[in-house]
């Protein structure tokens, strides 16, 4: 299916990771000149920028606004404008901490590392997006900001933030500087990544956790950037706004498995 992205120029943040790589290439499969961006993953970052033609590497702190301006600057200096961007970028600290015990530079340093960092991301586009009056936006949220994450709050309450009221108040907000333009949420769930390939080394954590979902198995990087693309895509989804779409193969808050 023809998706209409040939030729577009797509900024992936986070593009060193697992879902942020997937989404550089599944952007590239598309005929789109990618702007791969990384924080301190450089040899992964240029590693997925070798396998695409015409791409380019950026780095950048996202929770810095200069930084974060920088890179604009710099991809839209290098590829002439960014018509699509895949706000990817975010970090899932591994271990569990219950808010009881929970200390507050943790808390500020996973708001600033997810929920900051989309927001300069937002931003630095949705500027570009009233400068050329078109553009789509794609922000990765989780399953943890719907349903919660015991241990995780910090987490939780970052991602909740990007999937509620930032998404809304976006789609509101930029159809007034260009009418056509989007702002849509995908929300994986467990999905298999280099920041979670640890924890879900352990397969009896893989079938407790898959025992509320539909489809009992982890999702693979691949399954998030293809929703990611179908969003971007004004051909496929020029009629869907403010919207989360869930994958987690049918994750419930009940035992759905015995």
């Amino acid at each position: 299916m023809d998706t209409g992205l040939a030729g577009k120029r797509v900024l992936v943040t986070g593009a060193s990771g697992g879902i942020g790589a997937a989404t550089a290439r599944a952007f590239a499969g598309e005929g789109c000149r990618v702007a791969v961006h990384y924080h301190r993953g450089r040899e992964r970052a240029e590693a997925v920028a070798a396998e695409l033609d015409g791409s380019i590497v950026l780095q950048a702190d996202l929770t810095r606004e200069k930084e974060a301006e920088r890179l604009f600057a710099e991809c839209v200096e290098t590829l002439g404008g960014v018509d699509v961007c895949a706000a990817v970028a975010g970090v899932w600290p591994s271990e569990d901490v219950p808010v009881w015990e929970l200390g507050l530079d943790r808390w500020r340093a996973t708001l600033d590392a997810n929920l900051t960092a989309t927001f300069l991301t937002a931003r630095g586009f949705l500027r570009e997006v009233e400068r050329a009056g078109h553009g789509s936006l794609v922000m990765v949220a989780s399953t943890a900001g719907l349903v919660g994450e015991a241990g995780h709050a910090d987490y939780a309450a970052a991602k909740a933030a990007i999937s509620g009221g930032l998404l809304r108040s976006l789609k509101n907000e930029v159809v007034r500087v260009a009418p056509l333009a989007r702002v849509n949420v995908v929300a994986p769930g467990w999905t298999e990544s280099p920041m979670t390939r640890g924890t879900l080394a352990d397969e009896a954590l893989v079938n407790r956790i898959s025992r509320t979902m539909a489809l009992r198995k982890v999702a693979q990087p691949e399954d998030v950037a293809r929703q990611i693309v179908v969003l971007s895509s004004d051909k496929l989804s020029g009629h869907v706004t403010g919207q989360v779409v869930v994958v987690a193969g049918g994750m419930e808050g009940r035992v759905l498995h015995d």
